[in-house]
């Protein structure tokens, strides 16, 4: 989108000016997002990303520029590629940008853009599986209209996620141990496929490594690991811990009380969750897992922009073009530190930057922080411990293999 669309920057600076169009623009175009055309219910998967597909986003180039404030950028060379013997299925947040209310099936450059810059990093770890689900667009996000239709296009979402969770247990699996990762829309499909197809299953739970469950609001009771969405999964409180949730919600300051993440709810959701006083969003401090200290973020990030209107939001957020590098991947000069933070009714991991490292602003309103970024600020992190709760997971598996005979 050219430069002149923008017009001059208001009084209150460029960041807001851009905040306001991308709003408008949404708004503006929200009211011609049509239902999605009949069709037959699917019966195959589209997969976005698994270890067979020639053009895969869930895999390639790592090579990595680090980069630190008055000293030369030090390149990382990629790791070798290589195949393991634990999966992650991945669920990528509300990207679509398709002028319906429910996305198409088609595998689109926004859905590729994010499972790159999402899921690509964990292939160091797992094999990743992908679906492409009929998830509700931004547009359908915007103009949400009735609750019987908001309800109606989450239970086709579902459907595609949970028969692609079939199909590669059928055809995939093969008893491995398997990871849970999705941020946002894709955090509520995998909390819906957790308590009704994989906790009630005591044979595919004991395959569950852990879950990372991002930007999606998963409840627990005030002060606990336990309850809520999961009766059986508790949040991980150890990097090393397994079958247990890590969740978060990433904010910059104190998030207002009627913030779309990090609230307690106090009414029904459109997906079956627990709501009340007595209940809280859960927070595990990617970086500080058992103590939550307020320790640095290894940040990592794609250096191309995202497509379309997310991109313009990340420069929204960056007050200005992100930062970008020769190499696909930079962990920028820019540092923050985080931890998890009671404030009022919000439980939410809190980012502040150190020293010369510029305040991240929220997008596209304070009431969602930092949620474009929730992946991305503790990326290393999160891959990182995905590899230690893998290696307890191989080596509790070898101990009862070894006890059984």
């Amino acid at each position: 989108m050219p430069a002149e669309f923008f017009g001059s920057p208001p009084a209150n600076g460029p960041r807001a000016g851009l905040a306001t169009v991308l709003i408008l623009f949404v708004a503006f175009l929200a009211p011609h997002a049509a239902t999605a055309p009949a069709e037959p219910e699917p019966q195959d998967t589209v997969w976005l990303c698994r270890p067979d597909l020639p053009a895969d986003p869930c895999r390639g180039d790592l090579t990595t520029t680090e980069r630190t404030h008055d000293q030369p950028d030090v390149v990382v060379p990629a790791p070798s590629p290589k195949r393991h013997d634990v999966d992650c299925f991945y669920v990528y947040p509300t990207v679509s940008q398709e002028l319906s209310y429910s996305a198409s099936r088609d595998v689109s450059a926004p859905v590729r853009a994010v499972a790159e810059q999402q899921a690509q990093r964990f292939s160091q770890v797992c094999d990743v599986y992908a679906p492409v689900y009929r998830q509700r667009t931004l547009l359908g996000l915007q103009n949400p209209g009735s609750p019987g239709r908001a309800a109606a296009a989450a239970a086709m979402a579902f459907r595609d996620v949970a028969r692609a969770w079939e199909q590669y247990l059928a055809e995939d699996n093969h008893g491995r141990g398997v990871v849970l990762i999705g941020h946002s829309q894709g955090t509520r499909m995998l909390r819906q496929l957790l308590r009704e197809r994989i906790e009630p299953d005591p044979a595919v739970g004991a395959r569950l490594v852990s879950a990372v469950l991002v930007g999606g609001n998963v409840v627990v009771p005030r002060g606990a690991d336990i309850g809520g969405d999961f009766q059986t999964v508790p949040l991980c409180r150890r990097a090393d811990q397994t079958h247990c949730v890590v969740a978060w919600s990433a904010f910059g300051r104190t998030p207002p009380p009627d913030a779309r993440y990090g609230v307690t709810p106090t009414t029904a959701e459109a997906d079956p969750a627990p709501f009340g006083p007595g209940y809280e969003i859960a927070c595990v401090n990617p970086a500080s897992p058992q103590h939550n200290a307020e320790v640095r973020l290894h940040t990592l990030m794609r250096s191309t922009l995202f497509p379309g209107v997310l991109g313009l939001g990340d420069i929204v957020s960056h007050r200005g073009l992100p930062p970008t590098a020769d190499t696909p991947w930079l962990r920028p000069a820019q540092r923050y530190r985080a931890r998890c933070t009671r404030t009022g009714n919000a439980h939410v991991l809190l980012v502040r930057p150190e020293p010369g490292t510029p305040e991240l602003g929220p997008f596209p309103t304070p009431g969602w922080g930092l949620h474009s970024a929730d992946v991305t600020l503790a990326l290393g992190d999160t891959v990182e411990m995905v590899g230690t709760q893998i290696a307890a997971y191989r080596q509790r598996l070898g101990q009862q293999i070894g006890r059984g005979r």
